[in-house]
């Protein structure tokens, strides 16, 4: 029987090629949307990560419960003690503190007057010890405009914008003018070493990059970071082994009345991730419904104007005493083979079209100008394993489902009528 409708399908082009034609290119975009989505929506959670929120991060219960003001006063203490114990803990994560500020950025000129002033937000990264990973993670060598990245203590990135603004070059010094952990005013001279460009408007419009120890000497932070950071080590975020990592460490302080003690938060578990997290998830589901609905009804239209184009077929099948039943069932099964040729097609082509964006990627930074969600700066797919076979759930449901509701017609037929429409 399946040889026989193989044949059938083979030998009648006019059977089989528009929903061939249709199945394709649904399944097409099915699998370049979901490359597509998952491509973007991905780089945005790295983006994130790499710069704000880690896959995980460890601050004081009091810290967390204030993250977005970023409150140093309520920073984590003794943090080598406890980058010790969470490297001890979970070997496998990579753990790196850091300290996030906010402050004014004074220019001077050659008399020493303030030329300009800006409000910058600051990071205070491991730069110097050589063994964090940190510059490398941010990218920041390929990130870099003018002059070199930070060689020695005192030194500091400008991005290149802020610079501008600023009128500042690399080796020139400026001032940051803030408030330490303790609450005091601090003014803390650095020597721009360089000036960096990251492509994300939030970032480009007015950082400074320091070295950790920097960081902590200017805000008065000795052995102290508002916030460990941690990645986990397939190097992409996968919320339901980072959900299981903070439970099992936020169960063991879950009775310490301290605001102090520690307590572990996923990325999705910091400001409006969790959104992004779930929509990376739930795309797939409503790219598929999306396509799944919208190809049936397609396909239902076109096994009705196929049906009537076989309805001397199915009369003489019936006449001949075929039952309706078997009839209906072949129709399906001829549905299932035409499924599959369009899946393999359309998938073929849908895993080029995102290999191309995966590969060229497309530059939207013009317009990205005034935003203040880190974006990253060019759209990229990315192919995963999933993209191979997700195109075989609109590909077969739509067919299959397109097919059972064109065919009731086939139990509409009266056999008496039949015998009339023959002897016609």
């Amino acid at each position: 029987m399946i040889k026989f409708l193989l044949k059938g399908l083979i030998r009648d082009k006019s059977r089989s090629r528009l929903p061939i034609i249709i199945v394709s290119i649904g399944v097409m975009l099915t699998v370049f949307m979901h490359a597509y989505i998952n491509g973007f929506m991905g780089d945005t959670i790295e983006l994130n990560a790499r710069f704000t929120h880690g896959h995980l991060k460890v601050m004081t219960k009091a810290y967390a419960d204030n993250m977005n003001q970023i409150p140093n006063d309520l920073a984590l203490l003794e943090v080598d003690e406890l980058v010790a114990d969470l490297n001890k803990e979970y070997p496998e994560i990579k753990w790196t503190p850091r300290i996030q500020f906010g402050g004014l950025v004074d220019a001077p000129d050659e008399n020493g007057e303030t030329k300009a002033q800006g409000p910058a937000m600051g990071l205070g990264i491991d730069f110097l010890s050589g063994h964090s990973g940190e510059a490398d993670r941010l990218d920041i060598e390929n990130a870099l405009v003018r002059g070199n990245l930070i060689q020695h203590p005192g030194e500091a990135l400008l991005s290149e914008l802020f610079s501008e603004k600023l009128g500042v070059n690399p080796g020139d010094e400026v001032t940051l003018i803030g408030s330490t952990m303790n609450g005091s005013m601090t003014m803390y001279n650095f020597k721009v070493a360089g000036t960096v460009t990251f492509g994300a408007e939030a970032l480009d419009r007015g950082a400074i990059i320091v070295d950790l120890e920097d960081a902590r000497n200017a805000l008065d932070m000795q052995n102290a970071a508002g916030e460990l950071i941690g990645f986990l080590p397939e190097g992409l975020y996968n919320d339901d082994e980072a959900f299981q990592i903070a439970e099992t460490f936020n169960n063991k302080y879950q009775d310490d009345a301290d605001e102090y003690a520690p307590v572990m938060r996923t990325l999705s578990q910091q400001g409006s991730m969790g959104q992004y997290v779930a929509l990376s998830k739930g795309w797939t589901v409503y790219i598929s419904a999306i396509f799944i609905f919208a190809m049936a009804l397609v396909l239902w239209n076109a096994g009705l104007l196929g049906g009537l184009r076989r309805y001397g077929e199915f009369g003489v099948r019936l006449a001949m005493g075929e039952e309706k039943s078997h009839v209906y069932r072949t129709l399906i099964f001829e549905s299932v083979f035409i499924g599959i040729a369009g899946t393999v097609v359309g998938t073929i082509f849908g895993l080029f079209f995102a290999w191309l964006l995966q590969t060229y990627g497309i530059d939207i930074s013009g317009m990205m100008q005034g935003g203040a969600l880190m974006m990253p700066s060019t759209i990229r797919a990315r192919i995963t394993p999933v993209d191979y076979y997700v195109g075989l759930i609109p590909g077969l449901i739509s067919t299959v489902l397109g097919t059972m509701l064109a065919g009731i017609g086939i139990y509409k037929r009266k056999t008496a009528q039949l015998f009339k429409e023959l002897e016609a």
